[in-house]
């Protein structure tokens, strides 16, 4: 068994485009070498020669800082599938090199561990013996997820089994360590589950994904530890859990190992646990921006409908893991609506998290700042570095694989999910078709397929029409459009092939094109982008008498470098006019949002509005996403 639907891998799909593309390239050759560059002067690739010799002291803060060095790894393999580049491609050797001389006799693999397993260089990295009974903090099992899942991309680029050795290694001991009748703890951060799956896809070792079973099985079970309560989602087995609580990057982590529980199993109990907890994150605990996790304390889920703006948390490692779930739930069931969240998360919630130069970085992704009071790890903008550097390093693994969630098959139905300029090998049915597509999106609704299936043949083209243009920013009544009293915006869609407007059935939030296609059919998608007044439901307290703007996916905000320092004083009346103008001369070249707004006193004030992931790149200062919002008949009700 596996997943119905399949992705069509990035290794298969060119992106085009100047957004994207731009990103990409960004990452290879800036992200990705500043990243190693940091981890070499900060210790943490020489923790891995002083693990070899048994020698200290360990370099860090932190226990996981082996991770940092796994996922550059991933991050660098995804780069040379796309990018082939041997002088990369003999460092990541000399590298794997140092992590294999590490690795002891019988597998383990935790360097600060190794270096010396009875001190501990700060007072939270756990002292005392290997897999104790202190896991949930020790991180040795977090280690091995991202030491499997850069193993697994490594293999897959390179074809060499140096990096997959170590890792199967590894597991082999985690497999005699763990499960019944020996060790009954679950891991403390949750990613060696999804890690497991992939070793267990690329060797056809059932063992892997049996442990991995047992890892999520374990979790909230008493029988064998201490349950560690909602923060490590260690409260109640997973398939009761119904809503999303603690620290949101381990609970985001452990949702998409559920999922591919329920592709690779089909259990019924794992799936309403999973979906249930879908529907509690889109309905109650989602940002505009797609962020998750409200609370800075810990890092993790508010009550329902907790959203702060100034504090929130919205971590760039949670909106990662929010993509790889939301994917995989769309895998799943072939729903629209997992893509409008991955969609919307992606283009506000990550991106966010990293400059348009490649190298500062946000850790928490706030929606509001007043530009005196640090949020950034002691920051009130992008940092370099981290002594907790998750978040860059994560970014780096994902941004190469953005490519992966453009297009997807089933039989002969073709999944068209992002609009972005590209082209794409992709096996639909067993027979393989060229797909080119065309636009400017995100700053333009129009977009040009073009199939050249090689001969006439039949196909089902299924064309995403994002809920943004359908009328629901989200899949649930957690915001809402302003003023949607007439006709509806998803009237405008329109559908062309070969010039011809057709009228193609919905089915799941797509437009299906089922017909047989010819090498010069054209279909062309038209998806009206005005600019969107969004509310929030009334019981999100801190956006009540407030307004959010969008533009097809694309939350927007307002900066004091804009507006002579001010904006949280910015008044939205409902009869203002606002318009969209192209500014390639701005940020990197950006639509911003234009139009005449007031302040709390009344004064007219003109309003400049820039995408939300493009903001702190001009120095502090004060920003907002929700401002203050006023009809036309003077009141600032709902």
């Amino acid at each position: 068994m596996g997943y119905p639907i399949t992705r069509v891998p990035f290794t298969q799909v060119r992106l085009l485009d100047s957004f994207w593309s731009r990103r990409l390239e960004t990452n290879r050759t800036v992200t990705i070498p500043f990243g190693f560059k940091k981890s070499e002067e900060e210790g943490r690739i020489r923790n891995f020669e002083r693990a070899a010799k048994r020698v200290g002291p360990y370099e860090g803060k932190m226990p996981f800082d082996d991770t940092d060095v796994y996922k550059l790894i991933e991050g660098a393999s995804y780069s040379l599938q796309s990018h082939p580049d041997p002088e990369l491609d003999r460092y990541l050797d000399g590298l794997i090199a140092k992590i294999a001389a590490a690795q002891e006799p019988d597998g383990y693999l935790t360097t600060y561990k190794t270096i010396d397993a009875t001190k501990s260089p700060a007072d939270w990295l756990k002292p005392g013996p290997k897999w104790d009974l202190e896991l949930e903090g020790s991180h040795e099992l977090y280690n091995a997820g991202h030491l499997y899942e850069a193993a697994w991309a490594h293999f897959r680029a390179t074809g060499k089994r140096t990096l997959l050795d170590v890792a199967l290694k590894n597991a082999d001991l985690v497999d005699r360590t763990f499960g019944p009748g020996r060790l009954l703890i679950p891991p403390g951060h949750q990613i060696v589950e999804t890690g497991l799956f992939k070793l267990a896809e690329l060797t056809a070792q059932s063992r892997y994904r049996d442990l991995a079973r047992f890892f999520l099985d374990q979790r909230g079970n008493a029988k064998g530890h201490a349950l560690h309560g909602v923060y490590n989602q260690d409260h109640l087995p997973v398939v009761e859990q119904r809503e999303a609580v603690g620290h949101a990057v381990r609970a985001t982590y452990m949702y998409a190992g559920m999922v591919d529980v329920v592709a690779l199993q089909r259990d019924v109990a794992y799936r309403e646990a999973v979906e249930g907890i879908w529907e509690d994150v889109a309905s109650r605990k989602l940002y505009l921006t797609g962020g998750l996790g409200a609370r800075r304390d810990n890092e993790g889920f508010g009550a329902a409908f907790e959203l702060p703006n100034g504090t929130a948390y919205g971590e760039t490692c949670a909106s990662i893991a929010g993509v790889y779930w939301n994917h995989r739930m769309f895998l799943l069931t072939g729903e629209a609506r997992y893509i409008d969240v991955l969609e919307r998360t992606l283009y506000n919630g990550v991106i966010s998290g990293v400059s348009l130069g490649g190298d500062t970085f946000f850790y928490p992704n706030p929606l509001e700042s007043d530009g005196r009071k640090p949020f950034n790890q002691g920051a009130l903008t992008r940092k370099p570095w981290f002594d907790c550097s998750c978040c860059p390093t994560n970014l780096a693994r994902f941004i190469p694989s953005v490519p992966d969630y453009v297009y997807a098959t089933r039989g002969d139905a073709l999944y068209v999910n992002l609009y972005v300029a590209s082209e794409a090998r992709v096996d639909v049915d067993g027979a393989v078709a060229t797909l080119t597509q065309k636009t400017e999106y995100p700053w333009n609704g129009r977009v040009e397929l073009r199939i050249e299936p090689g001969r006439p043949r039949a196909l089902e083209l299924r064309l995403r029409i994002p809920g943004w243009a359908r009328d629901r920013p989200v899949p649930s009544g957690l915001y809402r459009y302003v003023g949607e009293s007439g006709a509806s915006h998803s009237t405008q869609v329109s559908i062309q092939v070969n010039g011809k407007a057709v009228n193609a059935r919905m089915d799941g939030g797509y437009a299906v094109v089922a017909r047989t296609f010819s090498p010069a059919d054209v279909v062309t998608l038209q998806l009206p982008m005005p600019v969107r007044r969004v509310l929030a439901d009334e019981r999100v307290a801190e956006d009540t008498g407030k307004v959010a703007l969008e533009r097809g996916p694309l939350v927007y905000c307002a900066e004091g470098v804009d507006h002579a320092g001010s904006v949280l004083d910015l008044v939205v009346p409902d009869d203002a006019s606002i318009a969209a103008h192209p500014r390639p001369d701005l940020l990197g070249g950006v639509t911003v949002l234009r139009g005449t707004v007031r302040d709390a006193q009344g004064t007219p004030r003109e309003l400049l509005a820039i995408p939300y992931y493009a903001w702190s790149h001009r120095g502090p200062g004060e920003m907002a996403v929700w401002l203050k919002r006023r009809s036309s008949g003077g009141g600032g009700g709902r």
